[in-house]
Order: structure tokens, then C-alpha cells, then sequence
């Protein structure tokens, strides 16, 4: 962009070439990589579940409206948590945040297994603690953010967040067939698997710590009520209007996004594929990650950001209606892996012209802001989903999606802050260490 989106961009005085001589490479960082592992597994463990809910859910009730109403409550638990989360990793200790936040996940969960093996699992149960997980997810997200922070030199962090976008399409693609592959074994084991994954990444955020010397500025900061309290995210990134662009735009990717895994599982459901099949199918998305990650140096270099995140999106309006009219898990595999391309891209974007020109002090309730205005569309999108699917079916479900989110594009293509957007003069220099993300990955 031609301006600071936000204020708090530190200036650098070394070239990249001096600073790359006195940091170690990121994969030997052993805080970030231990918190990586943690975070895949617990990652991992979430896309298994994500196929057995619904199937859990569908198995008992027979009702693809009460499937997405899980999906509504999980999701809304996450929106409505997520500027408390910001507030709270601001003012305390982030690593007590994520430590009792994933205490609630792995014990949530593990109910599920023990229920399953008492023989006395209700839908009632699986909202609730999908509710609760839910509840973490913003806990645990926001926290883990900023201590990656800490952990990682500046120069390094959008190498680091690549990794991060690899870590999510590792998960993505091994948790759904590891999923369907353990529901069709016994239906306790995706929740057994998840609680292990919970427990590891309790246990590196356990081992891992980081210098609190900031912690107590920050607390004295987030009770001053000039900082705006716990709203100050939202109205420092609602006065800038590209940034309010991209996150009004995103709430729409979400809202039509973020439903298609319960889309293809329930069409898969209909047309009477093997739950394995189903979680075959789900590594398209995990696919089209990974090879997204590969793509976000290439896209961010040839295209300005609001270029790129208009074309990103449009692609998805076009992928959305193809996902309503194919069938087998191949297919939808295919759909799924085009519709996650561009994902890694926006992902750093946000990062990018957001997070890094955010002081410290706020930076955990500016992330929770934008999170939970993006957040928004899921559960909306979620819930509507399980209705259309219930009432008009696969086929019209996607394209009533497909034309809510072209709405979004075509209103985002017609601000002139979005068009216009310019990366930060500091992108070059941040940018620089990504080419190595993926190398660090393998």
C-alpha cells in the first residue's frame, strides 16, 4: 500500500543479507519447531473429528439441518469468544492462556471417547463440547500467534507463517482419511486421536517459554481505558477503509467457504461413498494448500494485495458453483484442491498488511477483531448450509453460496481503498526469508 495500514512498524537498518548472517535458520529454532509439532497434531486431530462429527451427527438423527447446527454452535462459540481472547492475551501471561485453553480441548474431547466406549453418546453432548472446543479455538489461536512472535526473529516471520500455512495443509490432509478411515474402525477412535493431538500441543506449549519482561506493560496498557479496551481492535482496523474492506470480504469467504467440507461430506453421504472415501475426498483441500504455500512468494511479488484477493475469491465463486454439480470423491477432491490455491496467499496478506504495523500492546485484540469479524460468516454460512441442504439440496445449496459470495466480491471490487492497496514499504524486506519457508518444512 502507499501507506502504513497501522501504526507500530519497527525500522529496520540492517540489509537482509547482514541480518541473515546472525540468525540461525528457522528450522533450527527449536520453540517455534516445538510448537509447530504441537500445533500439527492438534491440527491433525481437529480435521479427523471434522469428519466424524457430521457423521456421528448424520448416523444418529438422520438430519443434515441438525449436522449444521453443530457446525452453527462450534463455530458461533469461537466468534463470540474471540475479542474476550484478544483482551486476555494482551493483559496476561499468553502461555497460562494457551496452556488452560488446551486443557479444556483435551478434556472436552476425551468425554466424547469415554462416552462412545459407555455406549451413551447424545447429540445434546456433541454440541456441548463442540461448543467448548469451539470456545478455545480463539484462546489457543491468539496466544500461540503471539508467542510464535516471540519466538521467532522479525526477519524470519514470514517464513515462519509459510510454515505455518504448511502445518495447516499437513493436518488438512492427513486428518480427514485418518478420520474416516478410524470412524469406520470404531467410532470412538477420531476422538481418542483428537485428545492425543490436544495433549501434545498442551505439552509444547508446556515446554516452550518466553521472555514475560513485556507482560506487565501490557497489562497496565489494556486497564488504561484511553486504549480502548477491549474493542480497540476493531475500532483501529474499521477506521482504515482497505482493511475494512478485506475483512468484509473474507466474513463472505468464510460465510461461503467454510461450509463446503459438510457439503461434500453430506453429498458423498447421499451418493453412498465409504467413510473413507469421504476422507479421501477432504485431502483436496489439504492438496491445494500445500500447493498454495508454494505460491504466496510468486502471487505476493506479481500482484498487489487487493489484485490478488479479488482474484482469489472470484476464482472460488466459480469452483463453488462446479462443487454443486460433480460427483464421486475424486471430483470433489479436484473442486476442493482449486478452491484452496489462493488460501496461503490471503493468509500471509492479512498478516502482512495487518498484524505486523500493530504495537505489542494491542496486538492480540487487533488479531482477535479481525478474526472474529472474518469469523462471522462460519457459523452463518454453517447453519445456513444445513438448512439449504436439508430444503433445495446439493446442487441448489451451491449455488445459492456461490452467488452470496459474489454479492461480496463485486461490492469489494467497488472500493476504491482495496483496488488501490499498495503492499507496506518494510513487504520486501519481510518477504524476503519466504522462499525458504518450505525448504524449512520438509
Amino acid at each position: 500500500m502507499g501507506r502504513t495500514v497501522m501504526p507500530g512498524t519497527a525500522v529496520q537498518t540492517e540489509t537482509t543479507a547482514d541480518i541473515a548472517t546472525l540468525i540461525p535458520p528457522l528450522r533450527r529454532n527449536w520453540r517455534f519447531q516445538t510448537l509447530w509439532l504441537g500445533s500439527t497434531a492438534a491440527l491433525t486431530g481437529i480435521f479427523a473429528t471434522d469428519i466424524a462429527y457430521p457423521l456421528v451427527i448424520l448416523a444418529l438423527t438422520g438430519s443434515p439441518a441438525t449436522a449444521g447446527l453443530f457446525g452453527f454452535v462450534q463455530a458461533a462459540a469461537t466468534v463470540l469468544c474471540g475479542l474476550p481472547a484478544g483482551q486476555l492475551v494482551d493483559r496476561y501471561d499468553r502461555r497460562l492462556v494457551q496452556v488452560t485453553a488446551e486443557s479444556v480441548r483435551v478434556l472436552a474431547t476425551a468425554s466424547i471417547a469415554l462416552s462412545f466406549a459407555l455406549g451413551r453418546v447424545t447429540p445434546t453432548q456433541l454440541m456441548i463440547v463442540g461448543a467448548l472446543v469451539g470456545a478455545a479455538q480463539p484462546f489457543v489461536g491468539a496466544a500461540r500467534m503471539l508467542t510464535v512472535r516471540s519466538v521467532v526473529a522479525p526477519e524470519q516471520l514470514t517464513a515462519a507463517l509459510t510454515q505455518d500455512e504448511i502445518r495447516g495443509s499437513v493436518a488438512e490432509l492427513a486428518g480427514p482419511p485418518l478420520g474416516g478411515l478410524l470412524y469406520g474402525l470404531a467410532r470412538l477412535l477420531p476422538f481418542l486421536f483428537s485428545t492425543v493431538g490436544f495433549a501434545l500441543s498442551l505439552v509444547s506449549a508446556l515446554v516452550v517459554r518466553t521472555d514475560n519482561a513485556g507482560a506487565a506493560a501490557r497489562r497496565k496498557s489494556v486497564a488504561g481505558a484511553e486504549d480502548g479496551g477491549i474493542f480497540a481492535g476493531i475500532k483501529a482496523l474499521w477506521r482504515d477503509r482497505t482493511v475494512r474492506a478485506v475483512v468484509v470480504l473474507l466474513f463472505f469467504l468464510n460465510a461461503s467457504g467454510a461450509p463446503l467440507s459438510l457439503a461434500a461430506v453430506y453429498r458423498l453421504t447421499q451418493q453412498g461413498a465409504p467413510s473413507w472415501g469421504i476422507g479421501l475426498a477432504m485431502t483436496g483441500s489439504a492438496l491445494g494448500g500445500l500447493a498454495g504455500a508454494g505460491l504466496v512468494r510468486t502471487l505476493h511479488r506479481r500482484f498487489r494485495p487487493g489484485v490478488l484477493l479479488l482474484g482469489v475469491v472470484a476464482s472460488v465463486v466459480l469452483l463453488v458453483v462446479l462443487l454443486g454439480l460433480v460427483s464421486g470423491p475424486w471430483m470433489i477432491a479436484l473442486v476442493l484442491f482449486g478452491t484452496m490455491l489462493g488460501i496461503p496467499s490471503i493468509t500471509v496478506l492479512l498478516d502482512v498488511l495487518i498484524f505486523r504495523q500493530v504495537p505489542d500492546e494491542v496486538r492480540g485484540r487487533t488479531l482477535t477483531s479481525v478474526m472474529t469479524v472474518m469469523g462471522l460468516g462460519i457459523p452463518l454460512g454453517t447453519g445456513s448450509l444445513g438448512l439449504l441442504l436439508q430444503y433445495v439440496g446439493g446442487t441448489g445449496a451451491m449455488e445459492v453460496l456461490a452467488a452470496v459470495l459474489a454479492c461480496g466480491t463485486a461490492w469489494a471490487a467497488l472500493q476504491p481503498g482495496l483496488r488501490a492497496a499498495r503492499w507496506p514499504a518494510d513487504k520486501a524486506e519481510a518477504g524476503a526469508g519466504a522462499g525458504g519457508a518450505t525448504g524449512s518444512a520438509t
